[in-house]
């Protein structure tokens, strides 16, 4: 069972935002504003995992046009009157694992799988990645991010509130640990370090930056440019 398709969708997702843990709010503004300082404003990008259009809507202003895919039908009707007022957004039902280069009219300079999506998706990395890769235009990027361990007992205290909130399942506390949060209902939340992120990188053979920010988020940047032999 996909479990965000089929538990945390439409206005269920959108409550899992309306957080009233402040590391939570800062943590999920500085993942926007990350993305935001890369962009010159005529970029097209494209979001895996959109969900409702939450970060679409904040990118799009500076963008050339942002379209995002979400598995959810549910999803992107709701993200349909969210994103009303961004003129150059589009959200479509479309499963990520599914996509390749001709499921879109053109490539886009820079491809986003956000708010440790990587893992929420669970892709095998490479593979999945290689398909993301395969979406850019020559020198274009793909952003990805995960939990900073650093983030660790502010990102249990958030999935708490939303066991509390009845949006996920129980958190199981003993279950609970080395960056893995697993609820009594079988729902489990993975998370990458920044050794793994470090892997994948190098094993893409594209050069590739790792960013941590407001030891919060963990970023992976891998741009589609080849390393010149020496």
């Amino acid at each position: 069972m996909n479990y965000y398709a089929n538990n945390l969708n439409a206005y269920r997702l959108q409550d899992v935002y309306q957080t009233q843990l402040p590391a939570v709010r800062e943590y999920l503004d500085s993942e926007i504003a990350f993305v935001r300082g890369r962009l010159s404003g005529t970029e097209r990008i494209l979001e895996l995992g959109a969900g409702y259009g939450r970060i679409m809507r904040e990118l799009s202003p500076y963008c050339g046009r942002i379209t995002g895919i979400d598995i959810s039908e549910d999803n992107v009707a709701w993200g349909q009157e969210y994103l009303r007022e961004a003129h150059n957004a589009d959200l479509l039902t479309m499963d990520a694992h599914q996509i390749t280069a001709e499921s879109f009219d053109s490539a886009f300079n820079m491809v986003l799988c956000l708010q440790n999506g990587l893992s929420a998706m669970k892709a095998e990395p490479l593979s999945f990645i290689g398909m993301m890769l395969s979406l850019l235009v020559p020198g274009g990027s793909v952003i990805i991010s995960t939990y900073s361990e650093k983030f660790w007992q502010h990102r249990l205290a958030w999935f708490i509130e939303q066991a509390d909130k009845g949006l996920l399942g129980e958190i199981d506390p003993k279950q609970s640990r080395d960056g893995i949060i697993v609820c009594k209902d079988g729902f489990q939340s993975l998370s990458h370090t920044p050794e793994q992120f470090t892997d994948i990188g190098r094993s893409t053979g594209y050069p590739y930056e790792i960013v941590e920010v407001q030891e919060a988020s963990l970023f992976l940047i891998i741009t589609k440019v080849k390393y010149e032999k020496p």
